[in-house]
C-alpha cells in the first residue's frame, strides 16, 4: 500500500472530523472517500481502520462510516493531538496537555532521581547543556529536538511504563508550540537553568530538588501559555455507567 496515499488519506479525514467540517453522526461511504480522496478500497479500508482506532469514526453495516463525538475520541493519540493544535481548539488542547504535564512530570523527575540507571543520568545532564546553549544562540530547531529528548529521557528515566508512553504526546506538545509560532525565539535564561537543574538534581539522586525544578518549568510553561486559552470552554466527558 503506498504510504503516501495511505497518510493523505488519514490526514485528510482526521482535520476533517477534529476541525467539525464532518460533524458528528455525519455519515460517509467508503465508495464516495475513494472518489473523493481518489484512492483505492484498500487504502480507504486502511485510513478508516486507523481513524476507529483513535475513535473518531465507527463502521456500521448497511449504514457506513459514523462520525463520533469528541468524547468518543482517544485525546491521548499524538495523532488527535497533533490535529486539535492546527484547529481551532489549540488554546484547549494546550491547556489540557500542559494542567496533565504538570501532574505529571515533577513525579518523573522524582522518580528518575531515584531510579534511572547511571547512562541515562548521564546522557541528560549532557542534553540539558547542549539545550541551555541551543536556547541562548536562538537555534530552535536544535533546540526543539533537544528538548523532546530531554523530556524523553525524563519520562523514561522514571521507570514508570504509563509515563514512558506519555512520550508522543509530549513530542506532539513542544512540536506544535514551536510549528504554531507559540515559542519565543529565545528561551528564558531561567527555564533554561531549570532543565540543567532538573537534570543535575536526578543525576545526584535529588528527588526532592529534581521535582522542583521540574514544576517551575511547568509553571512558567503554563503562564506563557494562558494567553492561548483564555475563556476557552472545559470539557466535560460524561461518565460511563455500567447498566
Amino acid at each position: 500500500m503506498p504510504t503516501s496515499l495511505h497518510t493523505r488519506a488519514i490526514e485528510h479525514l482526521g482535520t476533517r472530523i477534529i476541525t467539525g467540517e464532518l460533524p458528528a453522526g455525519h455519515v460517509m461511504l467508503a465508495e464516495h472517500l475513494e472518489d473523493e480522496l481518489k484512492v483505492s478500497r484498500s487504502v480507504v479500508r486502511e485510513a478508516v481502520r486507523v481513524l476507529q482506532s483513535l475513535g473518531l469514526v465507527e463502521t456500521t453495516k448497511r449504514v457506513g462510516i459514523r462520525v463520533l463525538p469528541a468524547s468518543r475520541w482517544n485525546p491521548f493519540d499524538p495523532l488527535v493531538i497533533r490535529w486539535r493544535l492546527a484547529g481551532e481548539g489549540r488554546g484547549a488542547q494546550l491547556r489540557s496537555l500542559a494542567e496533565l504535564r504538570t501532574a505529571v512530570e515533577p513525579v518523573a523527575a522524582e522518580l528518575a532521581a531515584r531510579n534511572a540507571p547511571d547512562d541515562l543520568r548521564t546522557e541528560l545532564v549532557e542534553v540539558s547543556h547542549a539545550l541551555r546553549e541551543a536556547g541562548v544562540a536562538g537555534d530552535m530547531p536544535r533546540f526543539l529536538e533537544l528538548d523532546i529528548c530531554f523530556h524523553s529521557l525524563l519520562l523514561t528515566g522514571s521507570g514508570n511504563e504509563m509515563f514512558a508512553n506519555m512520550v508522543g504526546q509530549v513530542a506532539e506538545t513542544l512540536t506544535g508550540r514551536t510549528v504554531h509560532g507559540l515559542m519565543p525565539d529565545h528561551p528564558g535564561t531561567s527555564a533554561l537553568q531549570w532543565h540543567v537543574d532538573v537534570a543535575e538534581a536526578i543525576a545526584a539522586g535529588d528527588g526532592t530538588a529534581a521535582r522542583e525544578a521540574s514544576s517551575n518549568i511547568m509553571r512558567q510553561t503554563i503562564a506563557e501559555m494562558e494567553p492561548t486559552w483564555k475563556d476557552e470552554p472545559r470539557v466535560f466527558i460524561p461518565v460511563r455507567r455500567s447498566s
